[in-house]
């Protein structure tokens, strides 16, 4: 049950924003096997004032978050990185150098579904 916050310029079309959100859960569904159903995604969006990114960067740089639940291994999160990061460049001419993704683990403890917790 990955949870994913995407970060981004402001302006994008509602079109790329879903593309944005296949190619993550394309990704995903490669690296760790998650089912096809399994899409707890929203998107941020930032005007110029609140955004800064480094020199380099084009307009369609964005920062990845993924909150994963603990004891995926090493390989499966390169993967799920190689792979997004593709899949954005493929289908959306992203450049690799604009996808910028982080992951954090909260314990399982740290988690409630439903009103309870894992």
């Amino acid at each position: 049950m990955p949870l994913v916050k995407v970060n981004m310029l402001k302006g994008k079309a509602p079109e790329f924003k879903k593309a944005v959100f296949d190619c993550i859960h394309e990704g995903l569904i490669d690296a760790f096997g998650i089912a096809d159903w399994d899409r707890f995604q929203r998107i941020e969006e930032y005007d110029r004032a609140s955004w800064e990114a480094p020199e380099g960067k084009t307009e369609n740089f964005m920062i990845i978050e993924l909150t994963i639940f603990p004891g995926r291994s090493r390989e499966q999160k390169k993967c799920a990185i190689e792979k997004i990061t593709g899949l954005l460049c493929e289908k959306l001419g992203i450049p690799a150098t604009d996808v910028f993704i982080i992951m954090n683990e909260p314990p399982l403890e740290n988690w409630g579904m439903g009103g309870v917790q894992k």
